[in-house]
């Protein structure tokens, strides 16, 4: 009891001296600069307060329960004993197919932490909230966590078969510019943040432990060269999807709209007999 108060006081501590450089810029372009008194001082007091207590809370529970589970789930699956199901053919020669508990791993923890990424759900809202309700919260938040599940089992697999990062990363550039030229304008730089709020409290530590603890047990691989490079994955997909997320929905909106000017032209031919076009098809159909 007496070592877990001391962990959470240290955790407050850590905490402070983080949040610390924020209070103080805030404060000092308000005070110095604006020259002008902090509106609901109290309630600004209070905020603070909450928001030290809950990333303290927040941080020791990943450092308690969730970045050594990652750990070791990230060991285990990697573990050649596990991938053959049998310590006596833990020498053969393994497979990128073989990993395929890897890639659903990878992919799942991907989509999970993303999902319950606090920085993801603050962007959504806001995006929400200034686009007029044109961006949905859930919508947005599944593209992002969809993104992020594809590059990690993606990443994965570079770590597994030794190809080179760069490649990749050129390639997944290059689709983001062409889908640059063709997404909605609305969509665009939404997309291209929402890359950067991948990469946060939570599946940073989580996704760093699976791509070291993969390098560490595949043969032939080095943590250091190939156990790094799961986050430019997990920060390049996620503009992938996004801007395939509004394509696909500006789409289905033009689809629907053509569905239903298709329908009222009809009405409007059955309802009106004597009109040009229905006459003229009475024309074509006597041809």
């Amino acid at each position: 009891m007496t070592s877990m108060l001391q962990t959470f006081i240290d955790v407050i501590r850590e905490t402070l001296r983080d949040v610390m450089p924020i209070v103080l810029t805030v404060l000092g372009f308000q005070v110095l600069v604006l020259r002008r008194s902090i509106p609901n001082l109290r309630r600004v007091v209070i905020g603070f307060v909450y928001v030290t207590l809950g990333m303290a809370l927040f941080l020791l529970g990943l450092k308690q329960a969730l970045f050594p589970l990652g750990r070791v789930m990230a060991l285990q699956l990697t573990d050649p004993s596990f991938i053959h199901e049998a310590v006596d053919a833990a020498n053969e020669l393994l497979r990128w197919q073989d990993y395929k508990w890897v890639y659903a791993f990878a992919a799942a923890i991907g989509f999970s932490t993303t999902i319950a990424e606090p920085a993801l759900l603050a962007v959504a809202k806001k995006a929400h909230q200034v686009s007029g309700g044109a961006i949905g919260v859930r919508g947005l938040r599944v593209a992002v966590a969809l993104g992020v599940a594809m590059g990690i089992a993606l990443g994965c697999f570079r770590i597994i078969t030794g190809t080179q990062l760069h490649l990749y990363i050129i390639v997944g550039y290059l689709i983001v510019i062409i889908q640059t030229a063709f997404a909605p304008r609305l969509i665009i730089a939404l997309a291209y943040d929402s890359g950067g709020v991948t990469t946060s409290t939570v599946t940073v530590p989580l996704v760093t432990a699976l791509g070291l603890g993969l390098a560490a047990t595949v043969p032939g691989r080095s943590p250091i060269i190939d156990g790094f490079g799961l986050i430019a994955f997990a920060s390049l997909f996620p503009m992938i999807t996004v801007m395939a997320y509004a394509q696909l929905a500006e789409w289905r909106v033009r689809r629907e709209r053509s569905q239903r000017a298709k329908e009222v032209l009809q009405w409007y031919a059955q309802s009106v007999p004597s009109s040009p076009l229905s006459q003229a098809k009475s024309d074509q159909d006597k041809y």
